[in-house]
């Protein structure tokens, strides 16, 4: 009977088979008229008819009673040996006081009864139990020998299961890729597919059959890109440590049909024994990048026509409200000349109009200097530092006129940083370094003033919205008591920087206080 059962276990893989063929290698050689098999649900950890067995009667209402049963641990003859782990055996079933089939058992003449665990590595996960139309004593031999079977096939169900829950869980994993709306790809160590879902054959235009096995690099990373993808996953196999791995990053990816589109990625290592293996969630961002790119052009756009502004309301005050109160001023000082006495009220009316005029003046330049549009932003920042009370050290490093836009970030952001070093900071010496590189325009602003300068302060704020807003970045450094340190990265269009600036490259220029 051992030998059969093994050979059952070895031989038959559908479980319901294997309980049938168990049934039948024990019950009849035994003697015994009919047999069941209770499987533990794992989720409830209660005791459910499998399988039932019969010898030559058929005992259907018995049954059927087994397979509508729920059993908990302890009830009845299945629930008793599943709360031991024993086996356990009943002289006359009609007659035990924990037998909930007691009825059925005395109407169809069942008596004599047993069962035994399913043992396996996560405890017992079934009961086999057998009856018999005689009264029969126990058999502590045949309980040891039925114990032992126990073990063997209850290792086969918890395999079972296992298998099961592998089954269901790659079905849910191809679910989940099949319906993921993000592109998943997997690599091997050797660079090569071995995973392709719908939004990848979709995303790059390649079917899964064409995808697999192929090289990633030259599927879907740009010729431009091949080299550095090849020397990371070099340098992860020789070090086991990955630049990429579990960010997410911002690159390029590339269709089947040659052309370049942006893409985030985010690469992280399957955790299996054997070789590396990575999966990559890559996203097509052509249209947040658009609407990005739009976003900024709009709010330069917006920064421009503010510009433009600015510069219209300084003309008309140059060119208007300030010629005509200088000709006041004027006709009033010819009348003064004129006059035969002294009339203190006018001495005071050409004084009060001399200072508003010089308000209006100082206005318009605060609006926008009209040096910075007709001679560039180093002679504004020149015209600037005469005007400010502090020592200040400039350096300009261009050799080319930057756009307007441009030049005008950067000299508001100067000019608001050499106020705050003033009137905040209560700096001593401020230094400025401006610097025309190939793809931006750098600014440094450094003082040596009590620091605490914070950018969401409401003037560093709309200078950080102000560089942001041409896609450049404003930062600012400034511990307690240790100075203020900005620096502004505002990039420009290489086309747009095509006119001279006749500016002496590495100017250096240090001026102190005017007054």
């Amino acid at each position: 009977m051992e030998r059969a059962v093994a050979r059952i276990l070895a031989e038959t893989e559908r479980p319901v088979e294997v309980y049938d063929a168990i049934l039948e290698a024990i019950g009849r050689p035994l003697g015994w008229d009919l047999g069941a098999v209770w499987e533990v649900d794992p989720d409830d950890g209660r005791l459910r008819c499998i399988r039932t067995w019969h010898a030559a009667n058929a005992w259907e209402e018995f049954e059927a009673l087994s397979a509508s049963l729920v059993l908990a641990p302890g009830d009845g003859l299945p629930g008793r040996v599943l709360a031991s782990g024993a086996p356990a055996w009943i002289v006359d079933a009609p007659e035990d006081g924990n037998f909930p089939r007691a009825s059925a058992a005395r109407r169809r003449g069942l008596h004599a009864g047993f069962g035994f665990p399913l043992h396996s590595p996560r405890g017992v996960v079934g009961v086999v139990e057998f009856f018999s139309a005689r009264l029969r004593e126990p058999d502590q031999e045949l309980l040891a020998a039925m114990s032992a079977l126990g073990s063997h096939v209850g290792q086969f169900v918890a395999r079972r299961r296992v298998e099961q829950e592998v089954r269901a869980s790659e079905s849910r994993l191809r679910a989940m890729l099949d319906a993921a709306l993000d592109a998943v790809v997997t690599m091997d160590h050797r660079g090569r597919v071995i995973g392709w879902n719908p939004a990848a054959e979709a995303t790059f235009g390649y079917g899964a059959s064409e995808a697999i096995g192929r090289d990633m690099a030259e599927l879907i990373v740009p010729p431009s890109l091949r080299a550095a993808h090849r020397q990371g996953l070099a340098r992860f196999l020789g070090t086991q440590q990955g630049v990429m791995l579990d960010r997410r990053l911002e690159l390029t990816g590339m269709r089947r049909n040659g052309s370049e589109f942006p893409v985030e990625l985010t690469v992280t290592r399957i955790a299996l024994p054997g070789p590396p293996t990575f999966t990559g969630y890559l996203r097509d961002i052509t249209e947040r990048v658009s609407a990005l790119d739009e976003l900024r052009a709009s709010r330069a756009r917006l920064v421009e026509v503010a510009d433009a502004e600015r510069r219209r309301i300084q003309r008309n005050l140059h060119d208007g409200a300030q010629q005509r109160l200088t000709s006041v001023l004027l006709y009033l000082g010819r009348l003064r000349s004129s006059a035969a006495e002294s009339q203190p009220l006018l001495d005071i009316a050409i004084d009060e109009l001399a200072a508003g005029l010089e308000e209006i003046r100082e206005l318009a330049g605060g609006l926008h200097p009209s040096t910075l549009a007709e001679r560039g932003l180093a002679c504004a920042l020149e015209a600037l530092l005469m005007r400010t009370p502090l020592p200040i050290e400039l350096d300009v490093v261009a050799d080319r006129r930057v756009p307007e836009a441009v030049e005008a970030a950067a000299y508001y952001v100067i000019a608001e940083a050499i106020a705050n070093a003033h009137k905040h900071a209560r700096a001593t010496h401020v230094a400025v370094g401006v610097t025309a590189g190939d793809r931006c325009l750098c600014v440094t602003i450094t003082d040596d003033g009590v620091g605490g300068a914070d950018l969401s302060g409401g003037g560093l704020r709309g200078l950080a919205d102000r560089v942001d807003a041409l896609g450049g970045r404003l930062s600012v450094d400034s511990p307690v008591t240790c100075g203020t340190r900005m620096r502004a990265e505002i990039p420009y269009s290489p086309s747009s920087t095509a006119r001279s600036l006749d500016l002496a490259v590495n100017r250096q220029a240090t001026r102190g206080s005017p007054h």
